[in-house]
């Protein structure tokens, strides 16, 4: 978990850890740091949310839980972050100020020819809380 006293909490799941963040560390030389800038960039998203790398997917009915899809670029790779391909799906629970990084994927990651039909199926059969997610 990361956390600083002036934002929001960071949590990675399991399930991002063990599946496409191991790959993007054993691809790229510069993935510890690029994480760790994430992780920060993450923990003060009320900064970040109105960027044109954010994209607000999906909300709960109370409006507590936001699904977002976050681009972001490598560290040292001369592309923009819409270009690179590299996407995280976050949950950002406003009521205890949290965020939990559900996905972190390429989009050579992706199985079949809908983006969002995949993460959305990955989430749906990995994170059972989450049914609300339309």
């Amino acid at each position: 978990m990361f956390s600083d006293n002036l934002g929001f909490s960071v949590s990675v799941e399991q399930y991002a850890e063990r599946h496409y963040i191991k790959e993007f560390n054993k691809k790229y030389g510069s993935w510890k740091i690029t994480w760790k800038g994430l992780l920060e960039v993450l923990s003060r998203f009320d900064a970040i949310k109105l960027g044109s790398v954010v994209e607000m997917i999906s909300q709960n009915s109370s409006h507590s839980q936001l699904i977002y899809k976050y681009e972001f670029r490598i560290a040292e790779q001369q592309v923009s972050a819409k270009a690179s391909g590299n996407r995280m799906i976050i949950l950002v629970d406003t009521s205890i100020r949290l965020i939990r990084v559900l996905l972190v994927y390429h989009k050579n990651n992706v199985r079949g020819s809908r983006e969002t039909d995949w993460w959305k199926g990955e989430i749906k059969n990995n994170y059972p809380e989450l049914s609300w997610l339309n």
